[in-house]
């Protein structure tokens, strides 16, 4: 069985963890500044005043006066997240982060250690704790079990069998698809709103009209597409922080910050003198909230000028003068080292280039960015059915 986790609106649950009193008021998350005004998840007491999420902040306060703005936390969200998947990892199992407040995992390995499906469901909760108010959802596909975690209440496991799937799906609304939301307004304004209408339909006719994203959502939504866990790798956490005793704005400070950052985290025996290859940048602002950047490097290395050069530039976009400056090592490179050739064999070359910018593109846009095309029905008419792209592990 394939297990889903999921906390809603985790970002909002991770930011009033220094504020809980705002959790029994009408509160949303606010949008982040220079974007959209946009709101994020809301409190159950703004859900009952009529605030949704995505609404416009103006129309937001006009319905409800009272609502409370919460800025947004990025570097506690990861923080706490990040706890969360120890804890899981800690109770044995293998898990897949699809996002803050969503993970996957399988319970195969776990059932006999705790003596059955829903008691290792259950201990899964128990490692959470009842303050996130998690809910999980297990079924043999992944999108299933998705979907089972979003109808769950509260504290409950809700598991679908193989054979109930395609009917369980059938009344859910089709925002439970990941798929863009120009697709969901295109299939809206055809009068298709549930899983069931899409699944009811030619799988041909919703390729033509959608393309493979549709014909993805058309598979999903009848059950077929199985899907697996990639558990990810446990590493040593890299990470250095650095107080200030007051705000600091002064771009030459943040600067010498970095660089004694860096070298603290450049000298960290637990990197193994591993280049690094993925690096966040985050700070504490001074009036509440946080701020966080990721750099994906284009070559791995451990070179502090070049690692120096590559997350200065991120000082700039600081909104607000910050109190604490951290630098989290995301992801290493696997080599220690290159290892030189007097002459290369043809083509060598072109092929370690490949190898390091499809590492460098997963690192950068997560495990399902590196696809091949396998061949599974040439003799098929449809382009869509001819071929499967397949997420490589090899690189």
């Amino acid at each position: 069985m394939i297990a889903c986790l999921l906390i809603p609106g985790f970002e909002l649950r991770a930011a009033l963890r220094e504020r809980p009193g705002l959790a029994l008021r009408p509160a949303a998350l606010g949008p982040v500044p220079g974007e959209e005004p946009l709101l994020g998840p809301v409190t159950a007491a703004a859900e009952a005043a009529g605030v949704r999420p995505g609404m416009r902040m103006g129309e937001a306060l006009a319905l409800c006066p009272e609502l409370a703005l919460v800025e947004q936390d990025p570097a506690a969200a990861e923080h706490e997240w990040e706890q969360l998947l120890q804890r899981l990892e800690d109770a044995g199992l293998g898990v897949e982060s699809a996002a803050p407040g969503c993970v996957y995992f399988e319970s195969r390995g776990i059932e006999r250690l705790y003596g059955g499906l829903e008691a290792a469901l259950k201990r899964a909760l128990a490692a959470v704790g009842s303050a996130w108010d998690a809910r999980i959802g297990a079924a043999e596909r992944r999108f299933a079990a998705l979907a089972a975690a979003n109808v769950a209440r509260s504290g409950q496991v809700l598991i679908v069998s193989d054979r109930q799937t395609r009917d369980f799906l059938a009344p859910l609304p089709l925002t439970l698809l990941p798929v863009e939301p120009e697709r969901l307004e295109e299939l809206e304004e055809l009068g298709v709103k549930r899983l069931g209408q899409l699944a009811g339909l030619p799988g041909a006719a919703v390729a033509e009209r959608l393309g493979p994203d549709g014909r993805r959502a058309w598979s999903l939504a009848r059950g077929e597409k199985r899907g697996k866990v990639r558990a990810r790798k446990l590493a040593a956490a890299l990470v250095e922080t650095l107080e200030f005793p007051e705000a600091v704005a002064n771009e030459l400070t943040l600067r010498r910050a970095l660089g004694a950052l860096l070298d603290r985290l450049l000298a960290r025996p637990e990197r193994g003198d591993r280049a690094i290859r993925k690096v966040a940048l985050s700070a504490k602002l001074v009036g509440g909230g946080s701020w966080r950047r990721t750099v994906t490097l284009r070559d791995a290395t451990a070179d502090r000028d070049r690692l120096r050069l590559a997350l200065s530039p991120k000082l700039a976009e600081l909104p607000a003068p910050i109190t604490k400056l951290g630098l989290e090592v995301v992801e290493l490179a696997h080599a220690v080292g290159q290892q030189l050739e007097l002459v290369r064999a043809e083509g060598e070359e072109l092929r370690a280039h490949l190898s390091e910018g499809l590492r460098q593109v997963r690192a950068g846009a997560g495990s399902g960015a590196v696809c091949s095309v396998v061949e599974v029905a040439p003799w098929s008419r449809m382009p869509e059915q001819r071929a499967l792209l397949v997420p490589r592990d090899d690189c």
